[in-house]
């Protein structure tokens, strides 16, 4: 009846956590597909058909002078990744594991474990995809040369990390409205096909047309990607500072609509997803 509960030294409960977000991270990547391997082919077919379109997309309108003087192909695919980065990441953590799902019956699973092993299975396979393909593209058609290879990765990162943060606002409103949440993630996502600006540069904006896009994050990452990308690109107006704090911002006011509503939650929940 009466059960003497042993102390959990903060190491051991962190290697815990640890180890509960990796297994849930494994189990993310195997939701979709239960062969892991299918997971990351699917991934990368659907990077290389979006390539694909923009690169004939681009070459039909003749629009391959409006693009960065270098690698055609890496400039396409340099939008196209961090996108791909960055909608993940806002899907994973979207459908992640609410309050009232019948896991978090198990303890010591919680949201926030769900919530990061969402967000990292999303980082994982992408970044494996953008490996991948870079891979094959350099075997099979030169060299891939990049300027400055630990910007890049920190802009690719910085996709991921500002999507996480978008994830957020939408998965706290999914339990209060699950349809419109739907919708508005959705909508977000159409509507950063054109906003991210990937199919463009903002050095040769005009600024009518700059002010379309200065309000995305993402256009801000996408643009400083290609400054540590290309040697002969220098972005001008855009920075790097502006998705950091608009990422904090937006993630902090997404921790707290999580908190209360996972302190209002409801088993019927889980019945109007």
């Amino acid at each position: 009846m009466f059960q003497r509960k042993s102390a959990v030294g903060v190491g051991s409960a962190s290697l815990t956590i640890l180890e509960l977000i990796y297994h849930n991270a494994v189990r993310q990547v195997r939701k979709q597909h239960g062969n892991a391997m299918m997971a990351l082919i699917v991934s990368i077919m659907q990077s290389v058909a979006t390539v694909a379109v923009f690169y004939i997309m681009f070459s039909v309108l003749g629009l391959r002078g409006a693009a960065i003087r270098g690698d055609f192909l890496l400039y396409i695919m340099s939008g196209v990744f961090l996108f791909f980065v960055h909608i993940k990441a806002i899907g994973a953590v979207f459908g992640s594991e609410g309050p009232a799902s019948p896991i978090m019956q198990h303890l010591p699973m919680t949201t926030a474990i769900s919530i990061a092993s969402a967000a990292l299975s999303a980082l994982y396979v992408q970044v494996l995809t953008v490996i991948v393909i870079l891979t094959v593209y350099e075997l099979g058609w030169g060299k891939v040369t990049i300027h400055d290879p630990a910007g890049a990765m920190a802009m690719l990162i910085l996709a991921w990390f500002s999507g996480v943060a978008i994830g957020m606002l939408f998965l706290a409103l999914k339990p209060w409205a699950p349809g419109l949440a739907n919708i508005l993630q959705t909508v977000f996502t159409r509507a950063n096909m054109i906003a991210s600006g990937k199919m463009f540069v903002a050095n040769a904006m005009p600024g009518y047309l700059l002010a379309m896009f200065i309000w995305n994050p993402l256009f801000h990452i996408i643009d400083q990607a290609r400054g540590f990308i290309f040697i002969n690109y220098n972005p001008h107006y855009s920075s790097i500072s502006y998705p950091i704090y608009v990422s904090l911002a937006v993630l902090m006011i997404g921790l707290m609509a999580e908190f209360y509503t996972r302190k209002q939650a409801s088993a019927s929940w889980s019945a109007r997803r």
